[in-house]
């Protein structure tokens, strides 16, 4: 493969940024402040860091608009971190290469199968499967009867996608994924028996949707589990039957979301965060790590606890918190002197 370069005035270009240094200067990768070298461009996120810019090695950086640093060419932007992702982007690209299909995979009948594709050893296709142009399916990759796969999706070692599901256009999965599980759903009997209620529905999966490993995506109870384009979905995130999630939302880590819940676009959910079943959340929610929402949320709500309430009380309370112990010892010495004065005041033995 042979070696991407940019001049430093096609990477400003690229990012829309500001140029100061020499435009000619050739870069061949981004790497971290610490780690960069000849030839690099790294980025610093905040103006706090100079420090450790100045010490790197890297041949240009991405900075801060308000930024000034005159040894080294730089180029300034609003966003830092967006900027060097998309020129991260740009040198880790490589094209699709079609490998077709390997003989050791299993092709059921009646699919849709381009030639611009490439699956792996030990792939498990059901029938009637549709794959679009530029798809990448891993070893031990299992799809389901009935389900398509739109073009440039790629899905890594072992993921698993359940019959009758539909994955849009530039979608990743990475290993271990479950698309299409049943859902958590059971009747009890007047004896305690409890008795599977078969989830006859699907999951939806928009496009440039991106889902970490070992995720779980129930399809839904008669309707459908949608995930909806541009949301990004952390490793080991739980989500139920009949959820709804909106554009571009980002889920991180370990994550649970109970069946039926529908959340908007753009939402946030910090990492160990549990929703309720039955529940909305409206555009632009923000719910920190580790809470616990119980009831609906209005559109740009910012949340944090168990349960969750609106973040600033949720920050003062948590101040309050430490400092029972001293409040605590303080009421008791109160306690103390009170019932000191009252002995005083009004002795046990006096008689009206």
């Amino acid at each position: 493969m042979v070696a991407k370069t940019k001049t430093l005035a096609e990477l400003s270009t690229m990012v829309g940024g500001e140029l100061t240094g020499d435009p000619d200067t050739t870069i061949n990768g981004l790497a971290d402040l610490a780690l960069a070298g000849e030839g690099d461009i790294s980025f610093l996120v905040k103006e706090t860091g100079l420090d450790r810019l100045q010490s790197s090695k890297a041949s240009a950086f991405i900075v801060p608009q308000s930024l000034t640093y005159d040894d080294k060419p730089l180029i300034r932007v609003a966003n830092p971190y967006l900027a060097a992702a998309r020129i991260q982007n740009f040198f880790q690209y490589k094209p699709f290469q079609a490998k077709g299909i390997s003989p050791m995979a299993h092709i059921g009948n009646n699919c849709h199968i381009p030639t611009e594709i490439s699956i792996s050893p030990f792939v498990h296709i059901g029938d009637r499967v549709t794959l679009g142009k530029r798809v990448t399916l891993h070893p031990g990759v299992v799809i389901g009867d009935d389900t398509v796969i739109g073009d440039d999706c790629l899905l890594y070692a072992n993921v698993t996608v359940y019959h009758a599901c539909i994955i849009g256009s530039g979608v990743i999965i990475h290993s271990g994924t479950v698309i299409g599980s049943d859902g958590y759903g059971f009747a009890t009997d007047a004896q305690g028996n409890h008795v599977k209620w078969p989830h006859i529905g699907t999951v939806q999966i928009d496009d440039d949707v991106e889902i970490g490993a070992n995720v779980t995506v129930d399809r839904g109870t008669f309707a459908m589990t949608h995930i909806m384009r541009g949301t990004k979905v952390d490793n080991l995130v739980q989500i139920g039957h009949n959820v709804k999630i909106g554009e571009n939302s980002l889920v991180v880590a370990q994550v649970a979301i109970g069946g039926s819940a529908s959340l908007g676009n753009n939402v946030v959910l910090g990492g160990q965060v549990a929703i309720k079943g039955h529940i909305n959340l409206g555009d632009g929610v923000m719910v920190a790590a580790k809470s616990g929402v119980h009831s609906n949320l209005p559109k740009g709500a910012i949340v944090s606890g168990i349960p969750a309430i609106p973040h600033k009380d949720w920050l003062k309370a948590s101040i309050i918190f430490t400092k029972l112990p001293k409040l605590y010892s303080e009421l008791r010495d109160l306690k103390k002197k009170i019932a000191t004065m009252d002995e005083k005041l009004f002795p046990a033995n006096e008689q009206e």
